[in-house]
């Protein structure tokens, strides 16, 4: 049987993280449908709020959460109601 140590684990999450975060960022630059490109955006907001909360950083965690995967999606998201959905070529 495998034994990990806990720092491992953590350093895995963060890793597997900020993999996952940039696949995000690059769904949300080449994807044409604007709803899901800030679907993409919030949930690299979410994973970087995961690697804040990994490098003890609770203060940013807890400003950084509501406002980029919650406040900021929600304007852009109101802004793309009055607007086109899908941005043409």
């Amino acid at each position: 049987m495998i034994y990990m140590y806990p720092e491992t684990i953590v350093y895995l999450i963060m890793a597997v993280s900020s993999i996952l975060s940039v696949v995000a960022v690059y769904l949300a630059i080449m994807e044409r449908d604007l709803v899901r490109a800030v679907l993409y955006s919030a949930i690299q907001s979410g994973l970087y709020t995961i690697l804040y909360y990994f490098l003890m950083a609770p203060d940013i965690v807890l400003v950084y959460l509501p406002v980029a995967v919650g406040l900021i999606p929600g304007v852009l998201l109101i802004l793309i109601s009055k607007t086109e959905r899908v941005e043409k070529e």
